[in-house]
């Protein structure tokens, strides 16, 4: 057992800090921006809820992160009251945002500075793979300090993977999004011309999905597709914000994505017509707006 904080209780947050305390088995300390989330937080789970992530990160030998943005995460980790004026020396800063790799590579340098260890650990599987402790987490740091972590993290994950040193682990995500934001608007793209053919989709996924055209996302979400119900997931804002962080990272380094770079624009479109908090299956709708 460990003392851990953890820090951001959103829609992810809540449930990972959630199996810590049970699964993990470890005490909890939890801070919100809102308080009144970190004091719901405790009266279902036990531990303690905290004012400031410097209090939350106090005594804790690991400090977990899930916020919105790199902004975000830079003020509840380097600020005055931020979680790094409060870790003790030796204690590992774990990071489950998706942001940037330069960020991450900041947190990486602050916390040596304060005799700390970081590492970068964002996350896939959205809040289905949160509450049923079943995410994906991609690693960026040291090999020791993730040895170190990684039985902590295993309370929410079920594939954990140490990617490289720091920045490692969002660079990777950001390729999970790039293949998740392909593949979608290629399913979407089928289900529209199957549609118009005058096919029954059903059969025809019942089919395709054994063959080389099968994915999650073709599994998990044909269906809801085809009813044009499109409230199942990670949200249409989330995914523009992480293709954002893609495409700005790959002005850095020179890749090139020009697929990636048309279905941020569509995505942009279903925005327009109202589908912000859609889930990313929505670029359906896109195609079959009037």
């Amino acid at each position: 057992m460990a003392n851990v904080a953890f820090i951001g209780l959103g829609v992810m947050g809540y449930p990972m800090a959630g199996h810590l305390r049970v699964k993990g088995g470890h005490e909890v300390a939890v801070y919100n921006r809102t308080f009144a989330k970190a004091e719901k937080w405790v009266e279902r789970f036990g531990g303690k809820a905290a004012r400031t992530p410097a209090e939350a990160a106090r005594d804790a030998d690991f400090v977990f992160v899930c916020v919105g943005n790199d902004d975000d995460l830079r003020s509840v980790t380097t600020a005055e009251d931020g979680a790094l004026a409060g870790m003790k020396a030796g204690a590992i800063l774990i990071d489950n945002t998706t942001a940037s790799a330069e960020v991450a590579r900041e947190l990486d340098a602050a916390a040596r500075q304060k005799g700390c260890s970081f590492i970068d650990a964002p996350v896939s599987g959205g809040q289905a793979g949160a509450e049923n402790g079943v995410l994906t987490v991609m690693c960026g740091g040291d090999e020791a300090t993730f040895d170190k972590a990684r039985p902590i993290i295993d309370a929410y994950a079920r594939m954990v993977g140490l990617m490289g040193p720091a920045g490692a682990g969002q660079l990777t995500k950001m390729i999970n999004q790039i293949c998740i934001a392909g593949l979608v608007q290629g399913l979407a793209e089928g289900l529209h011309f199957g549609k118009r053919a005058g096919l029954d989709i059903e059969k025809v996924v019942d089919v395709i999905s054994k063959g080389a055209a099968g994915s999650w996302q073709m599994e998990n979400r044909h269906k809801t597709m085809n009813e044009g119900k499109y409230d199942f997931g990670f949200a249409v804002d989330w995914m523009r914000k992480d293709l954002g962080i893609v495409l700005a990272e790959a002005k850095r380094n020179g890749a090139r994505l020009p697929v990636t770079a048309i279905v941020d624009q569509f995505y942009g479109d279903v925005q327009d017509m109202g589908g912000s908090r859609w889930d990313t299956s929505s670029l359906l709708a896109r195609l079959e707006r009037k």
